[in-house]
């Protein structure tokens, strides 16, 4: 391989020599060779983003040089587009605040904006006008740049994110009117319970996603709020008085969304809650999945031995050594995705508040965290989604099978016979292996007319109180 020399202040260093990156990501890449693991594309695109604005911004106030100026803002266009994504190399786990991180964005984009006014990567770095630190940096820290930059990449992943699981949700909704028709036991404890209609099993699943797009949303807003402008410690030391409102609202045109300016910046530095928020409204999206993966689990097992409720589309044999076996594959992976998804927000919260004072170094794995949760459930829900949850199928004769060896039926009579009478019933039909009705009847509680039509079981599933006839 190729090198050139290049140097900072610490000394000479070999870089590759068609590395658009410099000697500090190389120091970082020596450093740092933890996980192998590379900055997520939210990352990226929300650093370059975070550059071009402020180029266009320093330009506009007379600051920075316009041709130097259109320079770095094509260079950071071309990396919003994804280009030269392969030259952001600094494992995740790096030097704190992510000033590594930052400096790759800087030496990159200068490196491409000479490129852009004429000077090669192997011209010498003293011919060459555009500098990272002077030009690609002004007005900006690591420190004000990653906790917006975080706060960015969330938002340009969150319609993806709130569609994937919009569409699971109308999923769910389009089952629900689907299955209406299917009367069948509901359970609670795992125990046999009252009646209730597979359609509105489906549609609380829906409605629960529903919610979490709500909760999701709303988190969302606090990271619309940026600190970019307040620099090394939230003074805005190195900046123009005019420089945070301007960054706002041209990061705000690049996402297509209304940004909000720091009433603190400060805070806006010191404090990672915006994301920590964002992270548990994820959460708690993630842990309402595991829930309905389960019962997906549950009602479709056996097929022989099991529920056997619904049924789930084969996509894959499921025994290397029982033939014929068929696993729920999407519901164990959509489990397993959320199990990681709540690993990554517990990291979160463990360094959200290790900040100190005006600062927190552990942006890096906050960052790195959150958009990988974002990306796992986005991928592991589309995956459910389609492969799984859309082919869903009820086993209606299975479900009203189960539900006519329903003891608990006997609950409706309640309002008739009273609870200990029922309990009678119950305990009889259960030990006798008798119908409620015949049972109910035998014993003189009801006549047979009665009884039926108050064990209309579909009727039961839409609440309310039994009638009260006469006993026989």
């Amino acid at each position: 391989m190729a090198f050139r020399i290049e140097k900072d202040s610490l000394g000479e260093l070999q870089v590759p020599a068609d590395a658009y990156y410099g000697v500090q990501t190389q120091r970082a890449v020596q450093n740092f060779p933890v996980s192998g693991l590379k900055p997520y594309p939210a990352f990226i695109w929300s650093m370059a983003a975070i550059k071009r604005a402020a180029a266009n911004v320093n330009s506009a106030l007379g600051l920075l040089d316009k041709r130097l100026a259109d320079a770095i803002d094509q260079a950071a266009a071309e990396i919003m587009e994804g280009k030269l994504h392969d030259q952001f190399v600094v494992d995740p786990f790096q030097a704190g605040a992510g000033t590594s991180h930052n400096m790759n964005t800087n030496e990159v984009i200068a490196a491409r904006a000479n490129e852009i006014l004429g000077y090669p990567l192997s011209a010498p770095a003293k011919d060459k006008p555009v500098r990272s630190n002077d030009h690609v940096n002004m007005a900006q820290s690591t420190n004000d740049t990653i906790p917006t930059a975080i706060r960015l990449g969330a938002l340009w992943r969150l319609n993806e994110l709130v569609q994937t699981l919009r569409e699971l949700q109308d999923v769910f909704r389009q089952k629900a009117i689907e299955f209406d028709d299917v009367v069948k036991s509901g359970r609670t404890h795992l125990q046999d319970a009252v009646p209730i209609r597979m359609g509105q099993e489906f549609g609380g699943y829906a409605k629960t996603l529903e919610r979490n797009i709500e909760k999701i949303l709303l988190a969302a807003e606090g990271l619309k709020r940026l600190g970019i402008g307040g620099t090394a410690t939230g003074t805005g030391l190195n900046a123009h008085p005019e420089y945070h409102a301007r960054m706002v609202k041209r990061l705000g045109e690049f996402l297509g969304m209304e940004l909000y300016t720091s009433d603190d910046l400060f805070e806006s530095m010191a404090s990672m809650q915006d994301a920590v928020f964002f992270s548990g409204a994820i959460r708690t999206a993630a842990q309402d999945l595991i829930r309905i993966a389960n019962d997906i689990r549950l009602l479709s097992s056996g097929p022989a031995t099991g529920l056997d409720e619904i049924r789930l589309p084969p996509v894959q044999p499921g025994s290397s050594i029982m033939p014929g076996k068929v696993n729920p594959v999407l519901a164990e992976m959509l489990n397993m995705a959320m199990f990681y998804v709540l690993g990554h927000d517990t990291t979160i919260t463990f360094a959200a508040q290790a900040g100190q004072l005006q600062l927190n170094v552990m942006m890096p794995i906050i960052a790195h965290c959150l958009f990988e949760e974002m990306h796992v459930m986005i991928g592991s829900v589309r995956a459910f989604t389609e492969k799984a949850a859309r082919g869903i199928t009820a086993n209606r004769e299975k479900a009203t099978g189960w539900l006519a060896k329903n003891a608990i039926l006997a609950t409706a009579l309640n309002p008739i016979i009273g609870y200990e009478k029922g309990a009678e019933v119950v305990k009889k039909a259960m030990a006798e292996n008798k119908s409620i009705i015949d049972v109910v009847v035998e014993l003189g509680y009801m006549t047979r007319e009665a009884a039926e039509k108050a064990l209309d079981a579909r009727a039961m599933t839409y609440g309310g109180l039994t009638d009260t006839p006469a006993a026989g």
